[in-house]
């Protein structure tokens, strides 16, 4: 049985990582969905929680994918969960700079532990979690970049 682990802040998810999620849950016979809790992201706009029931409900169809979190790094959430595979999606060429090193990174942390990259969907390369905040902030239409499940609660962010 392959176990995964999708790690990442999700704040928000956007159309980009569900194309991720779904197809790395038809690669491996179980696919947790993980929030990274990061010290250094200390100004999120949704709570973990919040982003949590977001995740949840947007892969309810897709029975082989949970939703967790944790905290510290993750080869060790990788040993607790006995997960032999991170996923990682790739957006550009200067994505797999950072994302290499992460994975050797990990990889002499925890030798049986593999990364698997997927690159995005060409309709999703521009995506960011950043660009879409910039844009809800100001409005804009975010059709096409979140799912329909999550645009509301975004918007709601702004309005307050």
């Amino acid at each position: 049985m392959i176990r995964a682990i999708y790690p990442g802040s999700f704040d928000p998810v956007s159309n980009g990582h569900l194309d991720i999620i779904r197809r790395a849950a038809e690669k491996v016979d179980e696919l947790i969905v993980a929030i990274l809790v990061n010290r250094n992201k200390s100004h999120s706009l949704f709570t973990v929680e919040e982003r949590m029931e977001q995740l949840k409900l947007v892969t309810k169809d897709l029975p082989n994918v949970s939703i967790d979190c944790f905290q510290g790094l993750l080869v060790d959430f990788a040993r607790q969960k006995d997960a032999q595979v991170i996923i990682r999606g790739l957006r550009a060429v200067t994505d797999f700079e950072s994302e290499f090193q992460m994975a050797l990174t990990n990889r002499s942390l925890s030798p049986n532990l593999e990364t698997f990259f997927i690159p995005t969907s060409v309709e999703y390369l521009y995506l960011s979690s950043s660009t879409i905040k910039e844009v809800a902030s100001f409005g804009g239409d975010i059709c096409g970049m979140v799912p329909c499940e999550i645009k509301q609660a975004l918007m709601d962010k702004y309005k307050k």
